[in-house]
Order: C-alpha cells, then sequence, then structure tokens
C-alpha cells in the first residue's frame, strides 16, 4: 500500500506537499482573533513572556541564562533543595515507582497518601485532612461543593486569590464581596435578608494576601461568623509554613485552634513540592471524597512528592531555625526597603511589594533590576488595581545577608535612575 501524504510540521507547518491544508486554513481563520488580542495586551502591558528557570529554585538562581538574586519564588524555607527531601523522593520512586496512573477513587490512593493526609491532619489539629491536586484545585472543590444551592450564600474579600474567585463562580450559591478586611461591611452582609434567608452561609478569606502580604484580622472574622452561624473557610497557601508555631498558619497564629472549621493549605510553597490540603472534619473530608470534581477526575500525586511533603513536615517540626532565620530576612530586607524610600504596602509578611503605580514603569523596574542581576517580578493591572502596580519581593530562609544587601544597592540604583525613589 503506498503511503498517503504527511503533515510536516517541523518545516512548512500545516502544507502537504507544498500546498496549505483546508485544516491549517480553517484553524487559521478561526484563530485569527488571537493576534489581535495579544497585540492589545501587549499595548496595555498585560502579555506575559516566561522567564525559564536553568538551575534548581534556589536564593541565587540562573534565570534565561543569567545569575540572579532570586526575590520571586514561594520558596519560604529554601526545602526545594533540602537533602531529606531530595532523599524521600528517590527512595519513594523506588519503593512505589513514578506515578500511580489513577485517580484516588479508583486505585490512585497508596498508603503513603494516607499517611501524607494523616500527618497534615495532626500538624493542622483538625480531624481529618485531604490532599488534592494544586491549592488552586483545593478552593475550587470547597467553593463548588458545599456551596452547591441557589439557596447558599458565599461571602468573600475582595483581595482573595484567584483560585477562590474561580471557585465562587463554580459554586451555585448568592455571591457576595466585601471590601477588603473590612469587618463592618462582612457583619452588614452577614445581617442581610440575602444571607438570614440562606440555607447555608460560607465566608472565605486568605489568611495571608498574596499580593500585598497583609494578614486577615482571622479573630474579628471568627466572632462574625460565629454570631450569625456562617461557616469560616481560611486558605493559608502563603502562611502554612511561615506563621504560627513550626508555621501551622494564621489559626495557630492567631490561637484559635477549633474555631476554623475549614482549613485550606498548599503544598507548593513553604513545603516545596506540590499540591493542596483540606484541613477539617472527618466528614468533610468523607464529604469531598464522593463530591469534589478535582479530586474526582484527576490522577493522584506521584508517590515522590507525596513522600517530599511528608518530609517537609519532618523539616518543619524540628528545625524551627529556617522559620526564625525567614522572619530575621524579611525584617531586615523590608526595612532597608523602607530606609530608602520605597513604598511597601501593607505588608506584614515575607511577601513583601514595591508599589510604583504604573504598569510600564514596574516593568521597566523589573527589567532594570534583572539586568543588575536581581530578579524581581512585575504585577501590573488587572492582576492588582490600577495605581497599584507593583513589584512583588518573596524573601527566604536561604538568603544570605549579603544576598539582601546586594538587593537593596541595586534596588536602590535603579529605583532613583526611574525616579521611584
Amino acid at each position: 500500500m503506498v503511503p498517503g501524504p504527511k503533515f510536516h510540521t517541523a518545516r512548512g507547518e500545516g502544507r502537504v506537499r507544498g500546498k496549505v491544508s483546508s485544516t491549517q486554513i480553517k484553524m487559521s481563520y478561526s484563530l485569527s482573533f488571537l493576534q489581535e488580542d495579544i497585540a492589545q495586551m501587549k499595548v496595555e502591558g498585560r502579555f506575559i513572556e516566561l522567564k525559564v528557570l536553568e538551575s534548581a529554585q534556589e536564593p541565587v538562581s540562573i534565570v534565561n541564562g543569567k545569575k540572579v538574586i532570586n526575590l520571586t519564588s514561594n520558596n519560604y524555607l529554601a526545602l526545594t533543595t533540602h537533602p531529606k527531601l531530595k532523599k524521600a523522593a528517590i527512595q519513594a520512586i523506588k519503593d512505589y515507582g513514578v506515578g500511580t496512573a489513577a485517580v484516588r477513587t479508583i486505585i490512585g490512593t497508596m498508603d503513603i497518601h494516607q499517611e501524607l493526609e494523616q500527618r497534615l491532619a495532626r500538624f493542622k489539629g483538625t480531624e481529618a485532612a485531604l490532599v488534592i491536586q494544586s491549592g488552586f484545585a483545593t478552593n475550587v472543590a470547597v467553593c463548588q461543593s458545599l456551596m452547591n444551592s441557589d439557596q447558599d450564600f458565599l461571602i468573600s474579600d475582595e483581595l482573595n486569590h484567584a483560585s477562590i474567585v474561580d471557585g465562587s463562580r463554580l459554586a451555585k450559591a448568592q455571591r457576595k464581596i466585601y471590601p477588603h478586611k473590612d469587618m463592618k461591611s462582612l457583619q452588614a452582609i452577614l445581617e442581610s435578608s440575602e444571607s438570614r434567608n440562606a440555607r447555608r452561609r460560607m465566608v472565605v478569606t486568605d489568611g495571608v494576601f498574596s499580593m500585598d502580604g497583609d494578614i486577615a484580622p482571622l479573630p474579628e472574622i471568627v466572632d462574625l461568623c460565629d454570631r450569625y452561624e456562617a461557616i469560616l473557610m481560611v486558605d493559608d497557601a502563603h502562611s502554612s509554613g511561615v506563621l504560627g508555631r513550626n508555621g501551622k498558619g494564621t489559626v495557630d497564629h492567631f490561637n484559635l485552634k477549633g474555631k476554623v472549621p475549614i482549613q485550606i493549605g498548599t503544598l507548593s510553597k513553604a513545603m516545596g513540592a506540590i499540591g493542596g490540603y483540606v484541613a477539617s472534619t472527618q466528614s468533610m473530608r468523607d464529604y469531598l471524597i464522593s463530591t469534589a470534581r478535582p479530586f474526582l477526575f484527576s490522577s493522584s500525586h506521584p508517590p515522590s512528592v507525596v513522600a517530599t511533603c511528608i518530609a517537609a513536615l519532618d523539616v518543619l517540626e524540628n528545625e524551627p531555625q529556617r522559620i526564625k532565620k525567614l522572619w530575621e530576612n524579611a525584617q531586615f530586607f523590608k526595612e532597608g526597603l523602607k530606609k530608602l524610600g520605597f513604598d511597601t504596602g501593607m505588608s506584614e509578611t515575607p511577601i513583601t511589594p514595591i508599589i510604583v503605580g504604573d504598569t510600564a514603569k514596574a516593568k521597566k523596574f523589573s527589567d532594570g533590576l534583572f539586568q543588575e542581576g536581581v530578579f524581581a517580578l512585575a504585577i501590573g493591572f488587572p492582576t492588582v488595581a490600577k495605581g497599584k502596580e507593583r513589584l512583588r519581593t518573596i524573601v527566604t530562609a536561604g538568603h544570605t545577608l549579603k544576598n539582601l544587601e546586594t538587593a537593596l544597592e541595586k534596588f536602590k540604583k535603579v529605583g532613583k535612575g526611574l525616579g521611584i525613589i
């Protein structure tokens, strides 16, 4: 049989024997709007070009072929290269293989998955925990699963993470957003007829807000939820491993054990790996296993990742000096920026924004720092509000004092050059 014409992709893409295929013509036509939208994004400064990490995620990394002081990673405790975590991952591959090739509800739940969940529940002081594929998927899963009727009412802080926003949109509940950390507005919403008449109501807040680095007023929110019989869900993505004893999060930070029914955590930031989890009651775990779509329809974590997270918990419990070093570095860097005259906004944590107020200038600032050997990401509209465009920096426990002193020198040089200070 004579073989048919080949579709060449390396050269002459979309052509068959020198001619443009009908498939390619249709595809080009149907996707032609993309180039227009990309051009508009470039005009507005919203087009993203990926930076490529060519080394391990470390305080000094190789990015796009350049050695830079890395002030952009969520690797708070410098665990991505910790020997105990690497050893655990390698051993798990030897014992279990590289993956599960199944969702948790079929044959993708290994004993090592359950061991991690039991450890997380013990760490967070809850009855049970359930690991889901990512922090984003976890927030979506909980919002969508619990708020599953138009008789439900979901209330969210305006600066909550995008995963909470999307989870709220996928929920069937009525939704209301309150101004950032405004407790009077939250109380007014809870007192409203929509709230009073709801089948169930749930307040959702970040523990630490990812763009500004400020902390939610959790004691006040707990009081309001108790008073108005609302469920409280706290996303502790950026406080896990950072706040509280041994990095247990905002609930422990405020000594509110037993008063927050749903705690969301991440395994991809301070823990150095990937994934998210719900720490709550045994009933919550059982319910989500049967209802949470991101859990039901995604393959489970590779055993190497699970073993890494168990080892990370060991480090959190046995090496408290890492969290101490993280906060010492954060305080030093934050104070240095303020002394130079930069606006660091509302930050109370190792997340420290440098407010610039203009997308184009923020990008120039980031680019200038990169040329000087410092990587600090520019964040513009619509990720943050207009007039609040910024650089977002995160120091880690792995940065040396010399790293931070050098970074501050470069911030001063480039900031003055651009008239920011």
